[in-house]
């Protein structure tokens, strides 16, 4: 039997409403005290018609604070705020997780809280500039090499922010193992030169993601984690000469817990298929992502492709993205100049279906 886009699905112990998920999404509007405020709390409800929202990446310690203005998942004050926003999005009938984002080198300490550091599996260096509201453009820091109890404490730090998170009222907790940030520079042989068993190998390399997921299912319930992936990504100056190889070997470790889902994305390798990959490797939930209209993404899921689909950028300008793509309805363009700005303007600004297009390119998609 072929699935339906808009029909409910099961990812481990998240029962949605819709195999429509919005992607998480870095907005840098956080507070002065790194918290959601009111605005994070309308720009997540105008969106809950969504089966499942994957929340901005969110940092589980000071030290995994990279970028200005993200949020983090550590203080009381931050899990109160975050609870303002579940539970609005739960009256709304979504379920919502939170991604945890530790970005270890991709970080300045003008980002940073002045006991922070900067921490990664080896002091390499990551080529490129961060954004500081004080400074500008800035260099990256050059990171501190973890020592084996410094692993340890980073993995308590992931376990407890994904208890933080279930305090804060989320259905769950996606583990950010893409976009160069610290999961991945462990699983990559150009940003991890470890001599010691989390190194040397691609088994020693996978090591610290399995070992990350695995304390945070014991700590919450394998059902209610996620892992996102992106094999063969480039960014945050990451290079992979065998992503194949690479996934296939971290799927196969952490396919046997019995996770939520694997949330992956369309690899930018034109040679490398990497939801085949995933299928082959991971045999759990499928969320796709990336690139997906209304009618490819219906394709995917009735195809057997992927179990749900993920949207990001057209949730940014369409808040009732759902709506919009039952009823094959123009998706509204957004303003990239206010992705990463503050106020709310280009975040909560931008009218549904009902209220008239939002003034910015519209594009027709057909479900």
């Amino acid at each position: 039997m072929t699935a339906n886009l808009f029909e409910p699905v099961q990812l481990g112990e998240l029962a949605l409403a819709n195999r429509v998920v919005m992607a998480p999404m870095t907005r840098s509007r956080a507070n002065e005290n790194d918290a959601p405020d009111h605005l994070h709390v309308t720009y997540y409800a105008q969106r809950a018609s969504a089966g499942l929202i994957v929340a901005e990446g969110t940092y589980p310690s000071h030290h995994g604070k990279g970028y200005c203005r993200t949020p983090g998942i550590v203080t009381d004050a931050q899990i109160g705020a975050w609870r303002r926003v579940t539970d609005t999005v739960h009256e709304r009938g979504a379920k919502i997780v939170l991604q945890l984002m530790h970005v270890g080198r991709i970080a300045t300490r003008h980002n940073k809280a002045p006991d922070a550091q900067t921490v990664a599996p080896s002091a390499i260096h990551a080529r490129g500039a961060l954004y500081s509201d004080t400074y500008g453009a800035v260099e990256m820091d050059v990171p501190r090499a973890l020592t084996g109890s410094g692993i340890a404490s980073v993995i308590n730090e992931y376990r407890r922010g994904a208890l933080n998170a279930m305090a804060a009222g989320f259905d769950g907790v996606e583990l950010h193992c893409s976009s160069g940030y610290l999961p991945m520079q462990f699983l990559l042989a150009c940003s991890n030169r470890r001599t010691d068993e989390y190194g040397q190998t691609l088994q020693g390399r996978i090591r610290f993601p399995v070992e990350t997921l695995e304390a945070i299912a014991a700590a919450v319930g394998a059902g209610r984690v996620g892992l996102r992936i992106c094999p063969g990504n480039p960014y945050n100056d990451m290079q992979d000469d065998d992503p194949a190889a690479t996934y296939g070997a971290l799927l196969d470790a952490v396919s046997p817990m019995g996770l939520a889902y694997l949330h992956v994305s369309r690899s930018p390798d034109p040679a490398l298929d990497a939801f085949a990959l995933a299928r082959r490797h991971f045999h759990g939930p499928l969320i796709v992502n990336d690139g997906f209209d209304g009618q490819s993404a219906a394709q995917a899921v009735s195809n057997g492709i992927g179990d749900a689909v993920s949207f990001a950028r057209h949730f940014i300008g369409n808040p009732d993205l759902v709506t919009r793509l039952k009823e094959r309805a123009p998706l509204a363009g957004f303003d990239r100049a206010s992705l990463y700005t503050t106020g709310a303007h280009g975040y909560t600004d931008y009218p549904p279906l009902s209220e008239g297009a939002s003034g910015f390119a519209a594009e027709r998609t057909q479900p």
